[in-house]
């Protein structure tokens, strides 16, 4: 039952640790989610040293080190991104699918203050015994939580106390970066907040975009022009391809097992697609082509009346797309986004190729049978770096700028198991009618994505960074 006890001070809300409520119970689930953590981070970690032996080689310090400027930077960047709102900015909820500002912020230190502190902490008594209800996500082994779709209503607690909140555990979390036997789950909660200021970032894009006013969240910024090109193809001669992390570092457990896959010759665009050739696309009557369409897309057009990607208008001046820094001209030479896996489908159907399989991108961005390309660096391109408006830009490679669809529905790898408890939950059971995005956005964290990354979206979704990249058979 939610708690319906009025908002108090924070010291009245503390307990001992004997006397918490039910929403800091199941600390056997919880134990269970660290045990099985492994399963889902895919970071090999050394084995914890007897206490006898000498202390930890300088590698070592660095490694720790690494993950302990990574947790502080994720933590900061975080407040950073939502630095330019207001408390009612940070408030609202524009659809079911998005979250208010406030809410992301909370959920990720949730996270931390559940499944680190609360049961790997000596002592640490909960910040406030109700925000387990409030912040939770869709984790049933954690018990009740408040609806999704209600998130916007939460006025309170406040931007400011959930900002002191934040600060609360990320200073207890010091005592814990050094833990060898914590890395993984560290690593996994970094991967976590990052995932989530993504999603903070294209919420409150949608959000403002309610707002007749076209209200900005930064300053205007101009947009990088890029230079017009044809598409140029990297060619694959098909065969045995080996598709899944390799184990080496941290991964989500659904890019995995590694296992193998046989391949058609075919060729992928070597950029992405972009606003002009969609004003082709249009332009011919793209969304009025019914032959163009699969048959749910179709009905989807249709039904809810869709004409361009979303945020486009034509303006008083010219083509116009909103953007975190209002509306702004529509760069012609830059790549689409804010298309649904229908709409991608259908431009690939009018150009005379196709969408991608997962399988045949990250063929590609490995390098496989073709000379790999500093393009294909994940880490390059444009990405996330700092707090400012992500708009993509056109770079070469394959990574950056936006989510590139494929044609592969989001299913399991070949002996791909879920875990048990808690931690089982974070992906296997979305197995289920959503489709795989590969690559990364200018609003992914540079370093957050790799070449077994497996983003997925249900089919009619475009509130995300989300584009495309042809292929086809040869």
């Amino acid at each position: 039952m939610q708690p319906s006890r009025p908002v108090a001070t924070r010291s009245a809300w503390l307990r001992e640790p004997d006397q918490l409520g039910k929403n800091a119970r199941n600390h056997r689930l919880a134990r269970g989610f660290i045990c099985v953590v492994a399963s889902l981070c895919w970071e090999r970690t050394p084995k914890e040293r007897p206490v006898s032996q000498p202390s930890r080689t300088a590698a070592e310090l660095r490694q720790q080190d690494s993950l302990r400027q990574r947790f502080l930077a994720t933590r900061e960047l975080s407040e950073a991104l939502a630095a330019p709102l207001s408390d009612a900015d940070a408030t609202i909820q524009s659809m079911d699918d998005a979250s208010p500002t406030k809410w992301h912020l909370a959920h990720v230190t949730w996270f931390w203050e559940t499944f680190l502190l609360r049961d790997h902490a000596d002592g640490y008594v909960l910040f406030d015994e109700r925000y387990p209800y409030l912040f939770n996500s869709y984790y049933e082994a954690e018990g009740e939580r408040h609806a999704r779709a209600r998130r916007g209503m939460l006025s309170r607690p406040t931007l400011a106390e959930i900002i002191d909140w934040r600060g609360h555990v990320t200073a207890a979390m010091d005592r814990l970066l050094d833990r060898e036997d914590l890395r993984p789950l560290i690593a996994l909660g970094i991967a976590h907040e990052q995932q989530h200021q993504e999603l903070l970032l294209t919420d409150i894009k949608h959000a403002l975009f309610q707002n007749p006013c076209g209200e900005a969240m930064w300053e205007r910024h101009p947009s990088e022009r890029t230079v017009p090109r044809e598409i140029g193809w990297h060619e694959h001669p098909g065969g045995i391809a080996l598709i899944g992390h390799d184990g080496a570092g941290f991964a989500f457990d659904n890019e995995g097992p590694r296992h193998r896959v046989l391949l058609e010759p075919f060729a992928l665009a070597d950029r992405l697609v972009t606003n002009g050739e969609w004003d082709q696309f249009i332009a011919d009557g793209g969304y009025s082509d019914a032959r163009l369409w699969l048959s749910d897309g179709w009905a989807w057009v249709q039904g809810e009346g869709i004409a361009t990607p979303l945020y486009w208008r034509d303006g008083d001046d010219g083509p116009e797309q909103f953007t975190h820094s209002g509306w702004q001209d529509r760069n012609p030479d830059a790549p689409v986004t804010h298309i649904s896996h229908f709409e991608a489908d259908a431009f690939a159907s009018w150009a005379g190729a196709r969408l991608p399989t997962e399988f045949e991108w990250e063929a590609i961005a490995r390098g496989q049978h073709a000379e790999a390309a500093p393009s294909h660096d994940p880490a390059a391109g444009n990405q996330l770096d700092e707090a400012a408006p992500p708009q993509p830009v056109g770079s070469d490679g394959l990574f950056g700028d936006c989510w590139q669809f494929t044609r592969s529905a989001y299913l399991p790898y070949p002996r791909f198991e879920v875990a048990e408890g808690a931690v089982g939950e974070y992906n296997g059971k979305f197995m289920s009618g959503q489709g795989v995005l590969k690559g990364a956005s200018c609003a992914t964290a540079r370093g957050h994505s790799r070449a077994s990354y497996r983003n997925f979206f249900y089919p009619q979704q475009r509130w995300q960074f989300t584009g495309l990249r042809l292929a086809k058979d040869i």
